[in-house]
């Protein structure tokens, strides 16, 4: 005899799982007239499925099936939709143009601008930069050339799973946000190619990266004015520039960085570790609140840095000091090998030095022997087992 209190909870998850899938609607973007031949324009095709995800009223799901898309500059814009509940499943990989000028003045391949509620889940996108990088480090008059996949002005944004490859510039922007999740995701491109940073946010807050690898020749995480709550944690970083904060402190009037959280990364080969960088420019920007935690350095040229002399060139700023406050930054657990003999090097503003940077169990080395540490304009303690010492 069937227990009928078996039966029920199982009626009841079928039903429920029943009235799940009729809620929500499915776009193919094949349908849409999208050729994953790799040489056809789909750019129209993709344009209408999110036209189309858009005027619905139920949760959405774009499809890209397994295949080779090729799309040109493609804005999706978000202020219009009735829709909050937008998912794009990339199975295949989207491929820019192999001209770079078809790009030249868009300044984004993929722009997402006023979504809310979106979810872009798996694939690779493809942008094809190593003849605009070639074209730059010849000394040739280049283009601007496009980032890869760009959110402005948007919310509640998840991006998991995905492959981003060979972006002209930058791979990923997040200006302007709020509550961004960046989760599983690989970028990848030349270490010689110039401007092609991993991930970059400005203006935004409730940002978090996790579980990524990222591999460019610009910073793997750079973050800019503007930016609060960050959340970055296991995240491997190299070949680059390392994990930024800045360049910051180019405009008079900036809003600042605050509360930042960079915890159990490790930096291979890269040029710097945990940098912050201001211009040496008048500023009212600061940076308050940021926490560098559990970090493995391998062979990282400047494992802890603190800039605020930068003048590339000398342009517009010789002589000047950083308007840039920095304070209350924390350095914990920073461990492993350094490239340069100098592997702590903290040079804060002569107008405003840095306040409250601590140090603590930080173990860096130069060629199997203790390494050494320079400190200019700050302020702050040392605790734990801390090698180079003498600096704080």
């Amino acid at each position: 005899m069937v227990n009928p209190t078996r039966v029920l909870p199982l009626i009841l998850s079928l039903s429920f799982f029943l009235i799940a899938s009729a809620s929500k609607v499915t776009y193919n973007v094949q349908n849409f007239g999208a050729k994953p031949d790799g040489k056809t324009d789909s750019t129209e095709a993709f344009l209408g499925a999110w036209a189309a995800a858009c005027a619905s009223t139920k949760s959405a799901m774009i499809n890209v099936p397994v295949g080779r898309y090729l799309v040109g500059g493609a804005s999706f814009w978000g202020q219009k939709c009735k829709n909050k509940s937008i998912t794009m499943r990339i199975y295949g990989t989207l491929v820019a143009p192999s001209n770079y000028n078809t790009l030249a003045n868009t300044g984004n391949w993929l722009k997402f601008e006023r979504v809310n509620g979106l979810t872009i889940a798996g694939g690779t996108l493809d942008g094809q930069g190593a003849s605009l990088w070639a074209c730059k480090t010849s000394g040739k008059n280049c283009p601007g050339g496009a980032s890869t996949l760009a959110f402005y002005n948007s919310n509640n944004v998840v991006v998991s799973g995905l492959t981003s490859l060979n972006s002209q510039l930058f791979h990923i922007i997040i200006d302007g946000c709020q509550n961004t999740k960046i989760e599983k995701t690989r970028i990848s491109a030349s270490a010689t190619s110039p401007n092609t940073d991993g991930i970059h946010i400005q203006g935004s807050s409730g940002v978090s990266i996790l579980g990524s690898s990222i591999g460019t020749g610009d910073d793997c995480i750079s973050i800019g004015p503007g930016t609060s709550n960050v959340w970055v944690e296991n995240v491997s970083c190299g070949p680059g520039h390392g994990i930024s904060i800045g360049s910051l402190g180019w405009a008079l009037q900036e809003a600042g960085v605050q509360n930042v959280t960079v915890k159990t990364t490790t930096l291979r080969g890269t040029q710097n570790g945990l940098r912050i960088k201001t211009w040496a420019r008048p500023s009212n920007g600061f940076v308050n609140g940021v926490l560098f935690q559990n970090s493995i350095m391998v062979n990282v040229r400047f494992p802890i840095i603190i800039d605020q002399s930068y003048c590339p060139n000398s342009n517009s700023c010789p002589g000047q000091a950083s308007g840039v406050k920095i304070s209350g930054v924390t350095y914990q657990d920073i461990h492993g090998t350094s490239a340069f003999p100098v592997a702590v090097k903290i040079d804060c503003s002569r107008q405003f030095p840095c306040s409250r940077i601590r140090l603590q169990d930080v173990n860096l080395t130069y060629n199997n022997k203790p390494a050494t540490a320079s400190c200019f304009n700050a302020a702050g303690t040392a605790s734990g087992y801390v090698q180079p010492s003498g600096c704080l």
